[in-house]
């Protein structure tokens, strides 16, 4: 018998009454985004829909077939391919826009504070420069926090809601675009502003959107813009494109059009045929390409090169040609890659649990307050990050050695990596012909400080790397969830690339092994630690590779991935599954838990169900709409001849029973005992059931409105009210 959350009950053994506490229901609880604090369990939200990815057979819909013909199937899938193309391209130039501005920001804060720094530290007036770094990022941040409040659904990376979205579950306004706007302006915002966020993830949440907007050819923002296009209104249409955006997204992001396919295949959609394979990866390498010719013709004005593939530039892994024993990584080395593994997968479960509990103290202490009080606490966490790295580059860097070894000019992107590693340098504090290992990881954009990490032939301190890392954890942990839009891929690779840089050093200086290369233990590292965190592993395998633009890290990245992830879900699960069950979405996982194959349709199913009658007032239908958060109601009749049963077992009996015209309610009756039950509570049509006596009511009338449609009409059709307007 199903217990009443939320409530004292008194149970015998035919009923349970229950008398009401002092405390929220559930679903408030829910709504809220609180938890109960005896199960410290998330309950899912019922103001999420489900979205129809099944073909609706009916007659409109036969209509439509009737008139297709194969003259029209072609046309139809001819446009499909085009609008999948005009995704990707469109995809391409947003990534274009977001780069672009990040960078002209980002040039112009580090431009200013740089020259400060060099002028104060002479002159003993750091303070400044720390005010001047604080006024740029405290702007930045307050700007993407404001965009945030117009549209809630722009925080964070938006890949929960978008797994959601392409699983089935509807959530209000993630691919509106208003949200895309937010989005796009804002993480810009947040990345120029300092946070430890990336750009990476929001892309493709912007890709998502695209994809749903763009073959719709109107939006709920222009309502007075109406084109006709008569093509792809359905969700299951829509959910196709959906795949295909969120792919060109993961494709501008990292330049890896088939590893976008496989994200969108494994972490996204639920729903997938032959068909759909080629569209996504046709839209993810026109969004690579996109991005990848007008990034080459606006940096190095050489139009049509194609130098650039994505917004995340790894450079080319190559040993120094001076250097005959070295090699990018050996049969021995997978050793340590599997411990490296382990210990990835260990410090992302720690990540995922933390940011968990933060996550939760927020949905209780910070979202029922004022939405101001978010956007402080977005300038807390962008006062504590610029802070932390202003003194930690000043007081906690080591002066070390440049690297004098020469690089060969046989790849153009090697000369190229080069030059960015060579530029990114920071000397702050440090004589000639050294740098400030501290300043040079925090004082430069992420993308940066990762090639910083995989290329950089000096050296950088064992004491550094620690510290970094340890500051970056927490730092990153602290700062995704807060009311800002921002992505987890690069602040995950830059920490996992500072731990497998430390373990480099450690084997290189304290055991010996001076054949192992750095650069591949840094990357290694980043695997390991964004594996552990995401518990990604094909399509991030792939990613990897196609960003190295190295074949022979397959198996090492694939193998540091499989371990990571086998060790995180020992303890958690990944950071986006744990942000779905934090928004209470009814997402169904792939396997079940060893007790769910026990329960049966009666442990779930709701005790108290609202429903209504084929005959109902209107001031009942307003009155459950406004006292339910569902939008989805059965429409049922009650057979009298079955009333002891249906006293006993609860049970509904619907419209698609045979009745016999002798037992059928009248409307007067109907309306008599829905009034009796709407007194104890008005959005339920259910009588109480703690009375188990109750007499048996003859119908006082035979020849009534109903038994009139009944007779007209052999079958009485049911099905769920979706609103008011359906009357």
């Amino acid at each position: 018998m199903a217990g009443c959350r939320g409530s004292l009950c008194c149970c015998c053994r035919w009923c349970c009454c229950c008398g009401e506490r002092e405390t929220r229901t559930p679903e408030e609880l829910t709504i809220l985004g609180e938890t109960q604090e005896e199960e410290d369990e998330i309950l899912p939200r019922k103001d999420y829909e489900s979205l129809d990815y099944d073909r609706c057979i009916n007659d409109p819909y036969l209509e439509v077939l009737e008139t297709m013909d194969n003259k029209k199937g072609r046309r139809y899938e001819a446009v499909k391919w085009m609008m999948v193309f005009a995704i990707g391209v469109c995809t391409g130039l947003v990534g274009l826009f977001v780069d672009f501005f990040v960078r002209l920001f980002t040039q112009l804060k580090f431009g200013v504070v740089q020259t400060s720094v060099e002028e104060c530290s002479q002159k003993g007036c750091l303070a400044l420069s720390l005010l001047e770094l604080l006024g740029f990022n405290l702007i930045f941040v307050f700007l993407g926090s404001l965009l945030v409040l117009i549209e809630p659904v722009a925080a964070g990376s938006g890949i929960p809601e978008i797994k959601c979205y392409l699983n089935g579950v509807k959530v209000p306004g993630i691919v509106r675009l208003r949200t895309l706007l937010c989005k796009a302006f804002g993480v810009l915002f947040s990345v120029a502003g300092g946070l430890f966020v990336g750009k990476e993830g929001p892309m493709i949440h912007s890709g998502a959107v695209v994809g749903a907007g763009l073959p719709q050819f109107q939006s709920i923002s222009f309502r007075k813009i109406q084109v006709n296009f008569p093509y792809f209104r359905s969700d299951r249409d829509k959910r196709d494109f959906v795949s295909a955006g969120a792919a060109a997204g993961v494709a501008a992001a990292f330049g890896a059009p088939i590893g976008g396919t496989l994200f969108s295949l494994e972490e996204g959609s639920s729903f997938w045929n032959q068909g759909l394979t080629w569209k996504v990866l046709f839209c993810s390498m026109s969004a690579t390409f996109t991005l990848n010719f007008f990034r080459s013709g606006i940096q190095f004005g050489s139009w049509g090169s194609f130098q650039l593939p994505g917004l995340l530039n790894f450079g080319e892994f190559k040993c120094s040609d001076s250097d005959k024993k070295c090699h990018l990584w050996t049969a021995v080395d997978l050793g340590f890659f599997v411990v490296m593994g382990v210990i990835g997968g260990l410090l992302g479960a720690t990540f995922n649990c933390l940011n968990k509990r933060l996550a939760k103290y927020r949905m209780r202490n910070v979202h029922p307050k004022p939405k101001l009080v978010r956007v402080l606490e977005s300038l807390l966490v962008s006062l504590v990050t610029t802070v932390v790295v202003f003194v930690a580059s000043m007081v906690l860097g080591e002066c070390r050695q440049m690297s004098s070894s020469p690089v060969g000019n046989d790849s153009f992107l090697l000369q190229v990596t080069s030059d960015d590693v060579n530029s990114s340098i920071k000397t702050f504090f440090c004589p000639n012909e050294t740098y400030n290992d501290m300043a040079t990881l925090f004082f430069n954009p992420q993308e940066a400080a990762i090639l910083q990490l995989f290329h950089q032939d000096g050296t950088f301190s064992p004491i550094t790397l620690a510290l970094f890392f340890v500051l970056y954890f927490l730092l990153a942990c602290w700062t995704y969830g807060i009311s800002v839009p921002s992505g987890l891929f690069v602040p995950s690779l830059l920490c996992g690339a500072a731990f497998g840089r430390l373990v480099a050093n450690v084997l290189k200086s304290y055991i010996g092994l001076g054949h192992i290369y750095s650069g591949t233990f840094a990357l290694i590292g980043a695997a390991a630690f964004l594996g552990g965190v995401v518990r990604m592993t094909i399509s991030l395998t792939v990613i990897l590779i196609e960003s190295t633009n190295e074949i022979t890290y397959g198996l090492p990245i694939m193998i540091t991935l499989m371990v990571a992830k086998w060790t995180g879900d020992f303890f958690n699960h990944g950071i986006y599954d744990i942000h779905v069950g934090l928004r209470g979405a009814p997402l169904l996982g792939w396997e079940t838990d060893v007790e769910m194959d026990k329960l049966r349709a009666s442990d779930i199913m709701e005790p108290n169900l609202t429903y209504v009658y084929p005959h109902t007032r209107i001031q009942s239908l307003v009155s459950i709409l406004r006292t339910t958060v569902h939008h989805a109601f059965p429409v049922v009749t009650e057979n009298r001849g079955n009333e002891k049963e249906f006293m006993k077992g609860n049970q509904l009996i619907s419209n698609n029973i045979k009745f016999k015209k002798s037992s059928i309610l009248t409307r007067a009756g109907e309306q008599r005992r829905r009034s009796q039950s709407m007194k104890s509570y008005p959005s339920s049509e259910l009588r109480n059931m703690c009375d188990e006596h109750v007499a048996p009511e003859e119908p006082a009338e035979k020849e009534d409105l109903l038994q009139q449609m009944l007779e007209r009409s052999p079958q009485v059709k049911t099905g769920p009210w979706r609103n008011a307007s359906a009357l």
